[in-house]
Order: C-alpha cells, then structure tokens, then sequence
C-alpha cells in the first residue's frame, strides 16, 4: 500500500508540477503558520477601586481583559493593553490611554519602593485622587514586577517604539512578522457585593467616684485604603494610629487597676471601620447609641472625643478643630495640656492647632472627629499632618518598610510614607502625658510641666508599638477586604479584650434601598501573557491564500484537455498562455538522444 502511495507522489511530482504547486503551497503555509498560543507568563494582577459612595460611582467598572499588549509609545491605543512602568506613569499617558478607549491598563510597580526617587512616590501619590475620581470603563491594573514581566513590557516597548519611524509599509511589515503578547485575566465581570458588613469594635475603662462621670473617647479607624484595596496597607494612616490607641488601652488598664490611680473619668475605646468611606463604621456607631438606646456613655456626660490619625512621623502635631475650644471646657484643658507637654518635655517637636469648620457639602468629611462634631459632640483630631488633602492619607505608597541604612542614612529619609517607631513612642507619651494631666488634673494641683507619670514600669513600650504596626502592615486592610470574619478584626478585638472590659462589636450594613456604600468583587486576579502572532499576520496570511487560490482556479478552468493515460500531453490551455509554456517547459522530462 505504502509503495502504491510513494508511486503516485512520485508521478505527480516528477510530471505535472501545477499539480504539485497546487497541493504543495497550501501545506507548506499550513505549516508554517503560528502555532497555538504559548503561555509567556502567569502573574498577579491587582484591581483599581470600584466602589459607589452616596450614589455616586468611582474608579474602574470593568475586570475582564483579553487583547494585545502596547506601550503608550505606540500610536494606536484603542483595544489594546496599555503597560506602563511606575517610573514612566504620568497622568497624561493614562489620560492618552483612556481617550483611546484601551482595552485595559497595566501599571508595573516596583518590588523595592525605597529605591524609588522621591518624586516619582510624590507624583504617583498625587496622582492617585484623580485616577480614582475619573470613573472609566477601562479596566486598571497594578501588578509587581520580576524579570518575566520586566522582559514582556521590553519586548513590547521595542516593538511599539519601532513603528513610529517606518514608513506605512515598513509598519505592516513589522507588524505583521514581529511576536506580541496577548494579555487575559482569568476572573468574571464584577458584580456589586451584597450585605457587606463593615465591623468597629469598641471597649471601656470605668471610672470611679459616682455615677455621672465624664466620659473621654479615644477613637481611631484601623481601615487603609489607596488606589488598589489589595495593594492598600495604610502604616501611616492609620496603622499608626491604632498602635496608638492599643498602647494607651494597656497603659490606662494598669492605672485603672489600682485604687490610687483609678480615675474618675470614663475612658471609652473605639477603633472604627470604614474609616475610609467617608467613616461609615462611626455614623453607625453614634446612631446605635444616641438614637436607639436609652442608656450609653456617649449620651451623658462626654468631656470630649480624641480621634488618632497619621502619628507615625514628623516633628509636629496638629490638633484639628472644627470649633476652637472655649476657656474652662475638657476640650480647652487637654489643648493646654499637650502644649505644656510638647514645650516641657519635647521643645523639638511643633505643635499647633488648626481650626476648619465643617463642609456638609462636600462628599467627604475631612477628619473623623467630624462626625462627632455633626452630632454636637466636643472632638478633635491629632495629627502629624497639617491638612486633610495630603496624598499620603489615601496612597498605596503608605508602607511599612524597613530600610537599609546603606541607602537611608542619617537626613536621608527614605520615599514615600512611613512609620518611625521611635517618633511614635514619643507622640504616644505626649498623648498619654497630656490624658493624665487632664484626667487627675495635674495642672491645678500643682505639678510641673516636666514631670513625667510613665516611666520606668509604666513608660511606653516601643517594641509593643513596632510589632503592631509591623503586624497591620503585613496584609492590606482595604473596607472590602475586612469582613466581620477577618482575622484582623479578631485579632484587634483580642487585644482591646486584654484591656478593657465590655468589648463588643458594631456592625453597619448599607440600605438595599438606598445604599451609602457599594463595594464590588474581583478586585485581585490572575492574568496571562500569550506569546501570539499579531491578528494582522493572521490577515495577510488569509489575504495570500485566497489570492492564490483565485490564480490557479482561473488557471486550471482555463485548460481544455488533459490526457488520463499520461498525464503529459496537453492541449495548450485558453487562459493558460506563457505562463503554462513556461512552466511546462520547465517540468518537461528530458529525453536522452542516442
């Protein structure tokens, strides 16, 4: 059967070569076409925020990508995937890819942020607001480098680079020959997240001497957020801000725990969810216990509210006011106290107040002792920040990184925000020294302004406030990350039920009606990059063989006879003409003469 097989092969190809130019060109370009797609690489993508907010809709509404990657280099954007590196970002290249209408976007952050100039971090964190006020069906994503990525977006810049420097056909050309990589995310479309339930915990430290008490609230929202939830570890703002508060719960604890220094104040403890939408988990919280309860510490006799935000560094702080204290009132002697703290202990440090009224306006509150200022409720903010618009309250760029002296030596800070732990041990012993002078009224008994109440036995724990922090900043903390079944919600709930007595849960859900918080899913995602050929090779390739095809049917319909016997003599073909001569006379067998 075989030899049967091999004889006809070897008579077609030996004596009728427009046979074998028919069979054979198509099984060559058959052959030569792209082979199945290979997977290049398999990386993680990470979201950009998608989330309503009193109605109104923010960052990115789509998640699903499948389509070629380019550089912003490259003239055309549209449909394709635009991959950008952090060093390269600029609000007018994502802006270029979005009125292109990209199929998507893919920022490469850096593994090592602290090698990162300082104006790049400065840049991209103020850029971060505007990314996620323009709302856009483009999907963005961020993903951390490595040499496989780092190598795509190469060969990628190079190929979208080139074309600008060719002419027309040397474009279709390299267009259509060059390798590109097609890139596909593996989740669904997102869908908005039902009955989400941001959880607040809050815990208390009764106070002794009769039943009417005043009633001190330490507050403090453990929430991050950034233009990526996943990417979103918020050490600053407000990292910080918790290990402050946890270290004051263990320091007043001891106080409390003996008759002498049992306070006659109440000390309410409240660390808050949804700090960062506009602090759902306090509205919450304040309306369970002025509205729909009869008896609460919050309704009798609150001296004031303190809210810890961002205490992690500088040499400053800020008490933010939306109402400046008048003369006699709790609030007006812990102003004078932290004064007398700062200039007797700390004279480096600067300390002021800033005094911003309330802007019901505005879609966001400023600070969180807004909300209690909108209940009539005596609050304050302390702060390391001068203003609530800096960037890095709301930045990915807000880590807990250590870095290496080599690179962060003495005056060389290092990029981007960060917690000095040694900076927060001393904003803690200012806060905690200022509280004592308040709550066993230091000042008109006499004391100095240098004494100093916790010390030795009772003095900050550094170590405590470092691994705290350490602990908060090892996973992101993002509002739609943290359900009531978190660890991180347990474990905060653990350590406030070390301290305090009472502690107990809050929880807020948004109405179904007519919800104030929106959050939705697929906002960490797997992504693949496909080696491909460019959907123009598949077209030129379509175009050459239809061309062909259309030549040798007109050539074959244009031949009259053909003899079965021998396959070799022909009459001359009507449509054939020179070229059939040619050809024939080519393939012709020669005879030998003798």
């Amino acid at each position: 059967m075989f030899e049967e097989a091999s004889e006809v092969f070897d008579n077609m190809f030996k004596s009728s070569f427009p046979l074998t130019f028919i069979v054979f060109i198509p099984a060559v370009l058959i052959l030569v076409s792209p082979l199945p797609a290979e997977a290049a690489h398999e990386f993680t993508v990470y979201r950009m925020q998608q989330y309503d907010l009193q109605g109104q809709p923010y960052g990115t509404r789509n998640a699903i990508l499948n389509t070629e990657a380019r550089t912003v280099e490259a003239e055309v954007l549209s449909r394709r995937c635009v991959i950008m590196r952090l060093a390269d970002f600029s609000y007018d290249k994502y802006q270029k890819a979005l009125r292109q209408s990209a199929g998507a976007v893919v920022i490469i952050l850096p593994k090592n942020m602290s090698a990162v100039p300082q104006d790049i971090v400065q840049q991209f964190m103020e850029l971060e607001p505007e990314m996620l006020a323009t709302e856009t069906i483009v999907p963005v994503y961020f993903a951390m480098e490595d040499d496989e990525l780092i190598s795509i977006y190469t060969q990628t810049l190079t190929s979208s680079s080139s074309q600008g420097s060719l002419s027309a056909a040397e474009v279709l050309l390299h267009t259509a020959t060059a390798n590109g990589f097609q890139m596909v995310t593996s989740g669904a479309q997102s869908k908005a997240i039902s009955d989400w339930a941001i959880t607040s915990l809050e815990g208390r430290l009764a106070g002794v001497g009769g039943e009417d008490l005043p009633t001190i609230v330490v507050v403090a929202h453990y929430d991050s957020f950034g233009v990526a939830p996943w990417l979103s570890y918020g050490a600053d703002s407000n990292g910080s801000g918790v290990s402050m508060l946890l270290e004051l719960a263990r320091l007043f604890s001891k106080l409390y725990t003996y008759k002498r220094t049992h306070a006659a104040y109440n000390l309410l403890f409240f660390l808050s969810g949804g700090g960062k939408f506009n602090y759902q988990g306090t509205k919450r919280w304040l309306e369970d216990n002025l509205d729909h309860t009869d008896s609460s510490l919050l309704q009798d006799n609150v001296a004031f509210v303190l809210c810890l935000d961002s205490l992690g560094n500088g040499d400053s702080l800020h008490l933010h006011v939306s109402k400046p204290p008048k003369e006699g009132t709790p609030q007006y002697f812990l102003l004078k106290e932290l004064e007398t703290v700062v200039t007797s202990q700390y004279p480096e440090v600067k300390f002021s107040m800033v005094h911003k009224k309330i802007n019901l306006a505005d879609d966001m509150l400023a600070w969180e002792h807004e909300r209690f200022g909108i209940r009539r409720l005596p609050a304050f903010t302390l702060s390391h920040l001068p203003s609530h618009r800096l960037p890095q309250r709301s930045s990915i760029m807000d880590v807990r990184s250590v870095f290496p002296s080599s690179r962060h030596g003495a005056g060389e800070p290092p990029a981007g925000p960060h917690v000095d732990v040694k900076k927060l041990s001393r904003n803690t012993k200012m806060v905690a020294e200022a509280l004592a002078r308040v709550i066993y009224n230091l000042t008109e008994k006499g004391a100095p302004g240098d004494l100093q109440i916790f010390t030795e036995q009772m003095q900050v724990q550094e170590e405590q406030l470092s691994a705290v922090v350490d602990w908060l900043t090892a996973q992101p903390r993002a509002a739609q990350l943290v359900d009531k079944d978190s660890s991180v919600v347990s474990t905060l709930e653990y350590h406030l039920g070390r301290y305090l007595k009472d502690v107990k849960r809050h929880y807020v859900k948004a109405d179904k009606r007519d919800p104030e918080f929106v959050f939705y899913d697929q906002l960490k995602q797997t992504m693949n990059a496909y080696r491909v050929k460019p959907a123009i090779f598949d077209l030129l390739l379509a175009v050459c063989i239809a061309a062909y095809l259309g030549m040798m049917y007109l050539a074959i319909q244009g031949q009259d006879h053909c003899d079965p016997k021998t396959m070799a003599t022909y009459e001359h073909p009507k449509n054939f003409g020179v070229l059939y001569s040619v050809v024939r006379k080519i393939t012709q067998p020669k005879t030998k003469t003798h």
